[in-house]
């Protein structure tokens, strides 16, 4: 238990919420702001992409003794679905048992408000946080940027409030301080498939469902009342854009033309497309993360990234769990727990920035690859025989604690090795024989 501080949390979303959990059970009186309404007041807005829990998110969850708590608003999905024409192929993640878990991100995020105020964290809502003095923890407030303003004074502050974080703008103002964001050509649009009359899904419910188009995608992840939330990513411009697709004849041809299979399981196509919003994806990048022992970053407000790998949640509750771990070493000295936190953190967010800005190829095109398919074959079958020398990418990512960095050079490496691989006389035929197994030791003792 450390001596007990006042501390504010800006931002009361999934990474906000366990922070403060974390926080709360260290004896800290905490306080958590946010410009928003109570979610848990609030309707949905039509612009989620479902999260994919996977161990480095349960580990942050059970280690505060939550998870069990949190699973029963979880499906797992133990495969990929992919749709490609009118066939259905399935690819395994990982091992037998091995599994990522769809949640809806607003019925969790509902969830950890409920929990962190049953520990005794305080929310203000729709409070809005101007600036920050950072030199003296103080949050200044007030109803609009130009009016008057209040001053909240901590003993720390937690910039938790995502991408477009208010802490960060005030710590991007100082000297020495590196920020760069790179937007993506393409957004994505929340679509729905509703379950059945009787309660069930549509689809195969332990599966996360991908359409690949290559320059766009469609996907699909299960919710527990029966219905899947879809997300369409596609560039804004161009032939197969968002900005092709202006009224719902358009719509309706394009997606009977490359999503013919969903023609009977999404009804309100039309009414969902033009309703809901288009949401941009960026990938943020900052440093340092703390001041002092004063301020600190937390989540995508320091290290926000794409969702094409399904670890912006779990990279942000992993930054939870290595802080802690970083409170129980160094105890009262909170300027060694930021200073580590952050040279712990830093290489590691970035690392699972470029995995998931890389993963857009291997969902959107890959997957629809017949020797993709063959390379990830041969991967697990190594892999199966000698797991001492051989982890896949994704297995390293999703479940294992190794860091993300470790995972992208150790990737990188065995691409260069399976390059060589894919190019052996006739590997369709001798993809698990004693020749590949050789072939692949041998690149590895190079």
């Amino acid at each position: 238990m450390q001596t007990s501080l006042k501390i504010a949390v800006v931002g009361s979303g999934l990474v906000g919420s366990l922070l403060a959990i974390y926080l709360k059970r260290a004896g800290h009186t905490v306080h958590v702001f946010d410009r928003s309404p109570d979610i848990r007041k609030t309707q949905f807005s039509g612009r989620s992409i479902n999260l994919a829990m996977s161990d480095r998110g349960w580990r942050a969850l059970d280690d505060v003794g939550l998870g069990d708590t949190i699973r029963p608003l979880a499906i797992s999905m133990e495969k990929r679905a992919i749709h490609v024409a009118d066939t259905l192929n399935y690819q395994y993640y990982g091992k037998e048992g091995e599994s990522i878990y769809s949640i809806s991100r607003g019925l969790l995020n509902r969830k950890m408000v409920d929990l962190a105020e049953a520990e005794g964290v305080e929310f203000f809502f729709e409070t809005r946080v101007w600036d920050v003095d950072m030199p003296n923890a103080t949050l200044q407030t007030g109803d609009t940027e130009r009016g008057a303003w209040d001053d909240l004074k901590y003993d720390k502050v937690f910039g938790a409030d995502g991408a477009f974080s208010r802490v960060r703008h005030r710590m991007q103002r100082q000297s020495m301080f590196n920020y760069s964001q790179e937007f993506l050509n393409m957004g994505y649009k929340e679509l729905n498939i509703p379950a059945n009359p009787d309660g069930t899904h549509k689809l195969d419910k332990n599966s996360f469902h991908i359409w690949p188009k290559q320059e766009f995608m469609l996907i699909a992840m299960p919710n527990t009342d029966g219905s899947f939330t879809c997300t369409l990513f596609m560039p804004f411009e161009g032939k197969n854009s968002f900005d092709s697709l202006k009224d719902k004849d358009t719509l309706k041809d394009f997606f009977a033309e490359h999503f013919p299979s969903t023609l009977d399981v999404i009804p309100n196509l039309v009414e969902d497309f033009f309703k809901n919003p288009t949401s941009t994806l960026v990938t943020m990048k900052c440093y340092p993360w703390t001041f002092e022992d004063k301020v600190a970053l937390i989540g995508d407000a320091c290290h926000a990234i794409v969702p094409f790998y399904g670890h912006g949640m779990n990279a942000g509750f992993e930054d939870i769990t290595i802080l802690n771990q970083m409170i129980q070493q160094y105890g009262d000295d909170w300027t060694t727990i930021f200073k580590e936190y952050e040279k712990s953190r830093k290489p590691n967010a970035d690392a699972i920035a470029e995995l998931s800005y890389r993963n857009f190829m291997e969902m959107s095109s890959k997957t629809a690859d017949d020797r993709f398919h063959l390379q990830k074959k041969i991967e697990k079958h190594f892999s199966e025989k000698h797991p001492d020398k051989w982890l896949p990418l994704y297995s390293r990512v999703t479940f294992s604690f190794r860091p993300y960095s470790e995972a992208l050079a150790l990737g990188d490496r065995q691409k260069a090795i399976m390059d060589d691989v894919m190019k052996m006389e006739d590997i369709e035929n001798i993809w698990d024989s004693d020749i590949v197994d050789q072939k692949i030791l041998a690149l590895l003792e190079q």
